[in-house]
């Protein structure tokens, strides 16, 4: 089979699309046939080295959707069955950009009903992270959040989860973003330099920028582990790491079945084009995800 993998860090061009054996599922584990599968900054972070597995083969993705394909011991999951999964994981051999992935049973979940395989691949990864970041937060009904990076995968789910949680919440986007953000549930762009907001996810990355905007005693939390900004006022500072959670990862595919969330897609590429889709990514500026096809 063909899987996008890196040998050597660098920019778009280290990536390379090679021939490998097809992997074979283990106790608890399925096989997925992928049909598509996300591109993520997370990807283009591996292909830099910034994870480390220097003299490594290392296989790119975290997103999946597809069909099952195979089964290991245990794993309740039937031949066929349309999926979605988050496979976890900075430095391992291979990832889901590729024609076949194995992933941990528990990791996985039904495909939104009614979803195409290209826009149910931009699912998983960006979904669970806004979910987990929120319940993390603790952010209630009645308090204050401001999400930066508002019109970025995280943050549109974000700003999506917290309206359907109650939660009246402002962005921090661009103004030409503004229509866009207000139709994922945002109330409001905050103005320059606001503050005192009881809680702030920093899905931009802007850092003590985004701590400055936190009334004290609030909460911060950014999207990179172990690169928050230290405390100042009071603030509880920290940063979300996604976690595989099948279970959860079926509560927000239900969700997209419902139109709560807004599953978005800015443009596909081929399997064979992932140095292309990299050097996308690397433009910025993508609204949506960028999503590799086998």
């Amino acid at each position: 089979m063909r899987a996008a993998v890196v040998t050597s860090f660098g920019g778009p061009e280290a990536v390379e699309v090679v021939e490998t054996a097809v992997p074979e599922p283990g106790a608890g584990q399925i096989r997925i046939k992928v049909a598509a599968a996300a591109l993520n900054p997370v990807d283009a972070g591996v292909r830099q080295g910034v994870f480390g597995g220097a003299g490594e083969r290392i296989g790119l993705g975290w997103d999946v959707a597809g069909t099952v394909d195979a089964t290991g011991a245990g794993a309740a999951w039937t031949v066929g069955e349309e999926v979605v999964a988050l496979h976890y994981g900075t430095v391992k051999p291979l990832g889901t950009h590729a024609e076949y992935v194995v992933v941990d049973a528990d990791a996985v979940a039904k495909a939104p009903a009614g979803a195409d395989a290209v826009h149910a691949a931009t699912l998983a990864l960006n979904a669970l992270t806004a979910a987990q970041a929120l319940d993390l937060l603790e952010v209630t009904p009645g308090r204050s959040l401001l999400v930066t990076g508002a019109a970025g995968a995280v943050g549109g789910y974000a700003l999506q989860l917290a309206a359907h949680r109650g939660i009246t919440v402002a962005a921090l986007a661009r103004e030409a973003d503004e229509e866009l953000v207000r139709s994922l549930g945002a109330a409001r762009l905050a103005g320059a330099g606001e503050g005192g907001f009881d809680a702030v996810l920093d899905a931009a990355v802007l850092g003590e920028a985004a701590l400055e905007r936190v009334r004290d005693g609030g909460a911060y939390l950014g999207v990179i582990p172990h690169a928050e900004p230290a405390s100042v006022r009071g603030v509880r500072t920290g940063a979300v790491e996604v976690a595989a959670d099948g279970r959860r990862l079926a509560e927000l595919s239900r969700l997209a079945e419902e139109g709560v969330l807004t599953l978005r897609v800015a443009e596909t590429f081929a399997l064979d084009d992932a140095q292309k889709a990299h050097a996308r990514l690397a433009e910025g500026g993508v609204r949506g995800r960028l999503v590799l096809v086998p």
